[in-house]
Parts: C-alpha cells; sequence; structure tokens
C-alpha cells in the first residue's frame, strides 16, 4: 500500500459499525493500519466484530451509540478519545408510499440520516478545534442523495441534505484542517439485501446499471481510503460516487 494511503497512527470512528458497511468499513479502516472505535446500538454484534479483528492484530475498541440522542453521542466521543477520522456511515431507510408515511418515520430516517450524521460531525469538529488538531469526516450519503426513487421520500431527502451538509461543514471547516467528503455508493449487495439480487426485481435493477453488476463493499475501499488518508489532503467538499455508472445512465 502506499505511504499515502496508510493509516498506521490514526484513530477513525465508524458509527453504524454492528453490521452491513460499517462493519466493512472497520475492516477495511484496520487493514489499512488505522485503530477503530466501533461505534452502534447493536453491543452483541459490536463484540463480535471487536474479537474478529483483535485476533487479527488490530486495535479495536467498541461504544455505544444512538445517533439520534445528543446525550448519546456527547458520551461516545468522549469515550471514543482523540480521533483523526469519523466514518458517518449509520442510516436507516423505511419503505412506504409517501402518502402513507407517517410523521415518526419521517423523523427516525431523517433523524438518523442526516441530523445524527450533523451532530456527531459537530461534536467531533468542536473537539478537533479545541485540541487544534486536523479531522478527516467522510459521510456515507447514496445516490439517491443524487437521483431519486419511490417509496422511501425520507431517506431520499435525508441523502440529499447530508451531500449538501457536507458541502456547508467544509467550506466552513477547512480553516481548521478539517476536512469533509461524501461517498455515495450504488447499489451495492450487503447480507440484508442479498437474497433481493436474486429475484426478477433484483435483476431488472442490475440491468440498469451500466456496468450490469451489483456493487460490492469492497468496492467501496479505494473511496474510503482516499477521503481518510493523507493522499486526499487537498480534497473537501467532495462528493464521491460509486455505483457502476447507475446515475449517469439514460433517462
Amino acid at each position: 500500500m502506499s505511504k499515502r494511503f496508510d493509516l498506521s497512527g490514526k484513530v477513525a470512528l465508524v458509527t453504524g459499525a454492528s453490521s452491513g458497511l460499517g462493519a466493512h468499513f472497520a475492516r477495511c479502516l484496520t487493514g489499512a493500519g488505522a485503530a477503530v472505535v466501533l461505534a452502534a446500538r447493536r453491543a452483541d454484534r459490536l463484540a463480535s466484530l471487536q474479537a474478529e479483528l483483535s485476533q487479527q492484530g488490530a486495535t479495536v475498541s467498541a461504544v455505544d451509540l444512538d445517533v439520534q440522542s445528543g446525550t448519546s453521542i456527547a458520551a461516545a466521543l468522549d469515550a471514543a478519545g482523540p480521533l483523526d477520522i469519523v466514518v458517518n456511515n449509520a442510516g436507516i431507510s423505511i419503505v412506504k408510499p409517501a402518502l402513507q408515511m407517517p410523521e415518526e418515520d419521517w423523523d427516525a430516517v431523517v433523524n438518523t440520516n442526516l441530523r445524527g450524521a450533523w451532530l456527531v460531525a459537530q461534536g467531533a469538529a468542536k473537539r478537533w478545534v479545541a485540541d487544534k488538531r486536523p479531522g478527516a469526516i467522510v459521510n456515507i450519503a447514496s445516490i439517491l442523495g443524487l437521483r431519486t426513487i419511490g417509496q422511501v421520500a425520507p431517506y431520499n431527502a435525508s441523502k440529499a441534505g447530508l451531500i449538501h451538509l457536507t458541502r456547508a461543514l467544509a467550506m466552513e471547516w477547512a480553516r481548521h484542517d478539517i476536512r469533509v467528503n461524501a461517498i455515495c455508493p450504488g447499489y451495492i449487495e450487503t447480507e440484508m439485501n442479498g437474497p433481493f439480487w436474486k429475484t426478477p426485481g433484483g435483476q431488472r435493477l442490475i440491468e440498469r446499471i451500466p456496468q450490469r453488476r451489483i456493487g460490492q463493499p469492497e468496492h467501496l475501499d479505494g473511496a474510503l481510503l482516499l477521503l481518510a488518508s493523507e493522499a486526499g489532503s487537498f480534497m473537501t467538499g467532495s462528493v464521491v460516487t460509486v455505483d457502476g455508472g447507475h446515475t449517469v445512465n439514460s433517462l
């Protein structure tokens, strides 16, 4: 690995680390040499991942984190200690037609995907500014913040908001040597959605991707390491799309 992508000596917090992409990001970052703080609500899943990575020689800790709670975020950041990198990955989606979307479902999605990311970013940045430390924030957005599909209106809105929040924070915090960037994954196969891609509906979606294949978690590694490392030191406010060309297909 190029030294510019080497994260040895760095400490990274990954939210939503108990499963899916969050767990994969933790593996990727430890593979690049970073010490990782796993953060999520499911303590049992965090303990299992922590044990797995520790057995591989990684430096890993875990903190309880509910991104819908400002109190929980502050406690998690205090418990994590000094950080260099934050990966804002925690996110949920609720699938319902917009006309039938209850207020509480809207709030749950937006408070997790947008408000939670904002509070984690702000909390980390306040600590970096106070300590006069540089920092890197990588927000995990989505191509659904750039384009849209039906029945996930709050998810679409929250990810579009996260993209614009990324740019706003990058502009304000650049003078503090804090970089804020985002990754917009396309359709990525995970343990939760894996069976869907084998159905007729899943196959039809894959046919709309110019590369005619579904993404794998490791396809996001290059973007993550670029934005988290010295290799991306002149990048802030960038939104990196990793989607097999999905967002540039013809309408």
